[in-house]
């Protein structure tokens, strides 16, 4: 409706020639907002105040001879010129029941915008390092950064979604090491698992099933023996290294390698599975290995060196970090030769940008704000704009349950799953609860709240509002009638509940378009929420099976619009939309 308003002030503009140098490199359409007081009309737009100074005009004047140029309209009930020069528009009846038909015209691709190609989106999010089962804070990344892919494409843009696999490193070795512990505890070894190790019960079966095939003679009694003398014991970190370096020696580096390979695969192969069945889909799986095997971090610092943006000290590679804004340099390759983990993110970063993507989204962990300075340093000095790179940070989750907060730590096991989640509360309470807050505020899940049946669960509310309309539906032929839309007299729809469901369901392609600008996807939530409300007062006030046929079709009519859009909204969200409860 936004766009409607957009034309009639453009083809008015268009007749007052004398205004087009003024115009110039003006959006129309973003003079346009929604009031946010009724009296104050439906829409009002500040393009005469915009004008006036290049044009040397009165604002209110200038809004004056405006309106003369908009004239009558059957979309508007009336313009008027408002405060220092607002031109407020109020909606005829016969624009709601022109956007009815749109709804019900379009169907699933209501508020959706035409598909463009650029610019090119890469979405890089959830990339939780493969060490074991995701947890119910990896599912807030993953049900955020779905969404968010989903609302851009919403806007017509081309969407790739990648989660980038950090299978390189010292978290591999540690994972690696863990499962060859548990194998030979497995084996009947009597041996110490390191406090520094990943306990979870899902490391036993993993050492349960791994191929030891020309390793299977390593005994508990050599690995300990080939600890050093000083590898205390109350270092965990000093000794887990210790272990690892043992455990490469007994087991061999192939041997150790394989088992290495075989615990990352069998998490990785979890974590996708688990997303799948969240409804979480990728494009791609970017191995972090692939970066050294195929030399793209070598190709980086070598763009980085011609560039002049390396140096050398204390034996070390530093990049020159602090020429681009950040508050030190980096070390990208330490004095032993070891390429860091930041000369990796650098490397990726500027892969995504040579395989052709326009604006890259990570979305990551908010421990991870320090990250961001950097990685646009990085980018700026290969020759990219920094703000190439938007990265949303995504707070922590703390689940309750019974009213006790629950609590998560990977390497312990003393944590709670996404599956376990999606087990007890389902993939639809999930998907909705953790988008129902900003990104940036900490989000509380409360089970008890996302398993209950009632208008305290919101994705419930809304669900039951389009079931609802299903059993309406089913009522009708019930009672021997049929629906006809042709027959539909949407001007006897002047009750103010149906004039409050017309206007709210007016709303949904701005909404759309705002919660994509601005990657809230809460915004979808609320603006649902709000939806199902309206419909249902209009339910509990008004009956839609009448005897009154041309009536029945309208609020027949009406209906079947509020279930296209909340089966749309709630699809945007990855959650689905049940004809029965």
């Amino acid at each position: 409706m936004k766009s409607t308003i957009a034309d009639l002030l453009s083809k008015a503009l268009a007749d007052l020639p004398e205004l087009s140098d003024a115009l110039h490199g003006i959006d129309i359409a973003a003079t346009i907002e929604r009031t946010r007081d009724d009296s104050h009309g439906d829409f009002a737009s500040n393009v005469a105040m915009r004008l006036a100074k290049p044009a040397r005009r009165s604002p209110r004047d200038l809004a004056g001879q405006i309106v003369e140029h908009i004239g009558d309209s059957d979309e508007l009930d009336k313009v008027e010129i408002a405060g220092p020069g607002f031109i407020n528009f109020y909606l005829g009846a016969s624009s709601y029941h022109s956007e009815l038909k749109s709804i019900l015209a379009r169907g699933e691709d209501y508020g959706r915008k035409p598909p463009t190609p650029s610019p090119r989106v890469h979405l890089e999010f959830v990339s939780a390092n493969p060490t074991g089962p995701l947890h119910v804070g990896h599912g807030r990344h993953a049900a955020f950064g779905a969404t968010v892919g989903n609302l851009l494409e919403s806007q017509g843009l081309p969407v790739h979604r990648e989660y980038y696999v950090n299978d390189a490193g010292r978290q591999m070795d540690i994972l690696g090491v863990s499962v060859c512990i548990r194998w030979l505890e497995l084996k009947g070894a009597d041996v110490s698992f390191p406090d520094a190790g990943y306990r979870g019960e899902y490391i036993r079966d993993i050492a349960a099933s791994v191929n030891t095939t020309g390793i299977e003679d390593v005994s508990a009694e050599a690995l300990m023996a080939g600890l050093p003398a000083d590898a205390p014991d109350g270092d965990k970190e000093a000794h887990i290294e210790a272990l690892i370096d043992a455990a490469k020696r007994e087991f061999g580096e192939d041997g150790f390698d394989r088992i290495r390979q075989q615990a990352l695969e069998s998490i990785r192969d979890d974590i996708e599975d688990d997303l799948a069945e969240f409804g979480v889909h990728y494009d791609r799986w970017f191995s972090e290995q692939s970066l050294t095997k195929t030399d793209r971090i070598d190709k980086a610092l070598g763009v980085l060196k011609e560039r002049g943006m390396l140096y050398e000290k204390d034996g070390a590679t530093w990049f020159r970090a602090t020429d681009f804004g950040d508050e030190k340099d980096r070390v990208v390759v330490r004095d032993n030769g070891v390429k860091t983990y930041f000369a990796s993110d650098i490397a990726y970063h500027f892969d995504k940008r040579e395989r052709g993507f326009d604006h890259l989204i990570d979305i990551l962990g908010a421990d991870h704000h320090g990250y961001v300075s950097r990685v646009k340093a990085g980018l700026a000095a290969m020759g990219y704009a920094g703000d190439d790179l938007e990265v949303e940070l995504v707070q922590f989750v703390a689940l309750f349950r019974g009213g006790e907060k629950m609590q998560m730590s990977t390497r312990s096991g003393e944590f709670e799953t996404l599956r376990d989640l999606r087990n007890e509360v389902g993939n639809d309470a999930a998907r909705f609860f953790y988008v129902s807050r900003s990104n940036d505020q900490h989000l509380d899940f409360d089970l008890d709240i996302a398993k209950s049946e009632s208008s305290d669960n919101p994705v419930y509310y809304i669900q039951y509002a389009h079931a609802r309309i299903a059993r309406v539906f089913g009522k009708l032929t019930e009672a021997g009638h049929s629906y006809d839309a042709g027959n539909a007299a949407l001007e006897r729809l002047v009750e103010p509940q149906e004039r409050a469901l017309m206007k709210r369901l007016s709303r949904y392609a701005e909404i759309l378009e705002t919660a994509a600008r601005n990657r809230a996807p809460q915004t979808l939530v609320h603006y649902l929420r709000d939806l199902a409300n309206d419909f249902h007062t209009l339910y509990n006030a008004h009956q839609f099976i009448l005897d009154d046929a041309s009536l029945r079709d309208a609020r027949l009519l009406l209906c079947k619009a509020t279930k296209t859009v909340i089966a749309n909204g709630l699809d945007i969200l990855g959650v689905s939309a049940p004809d029965r409860m």
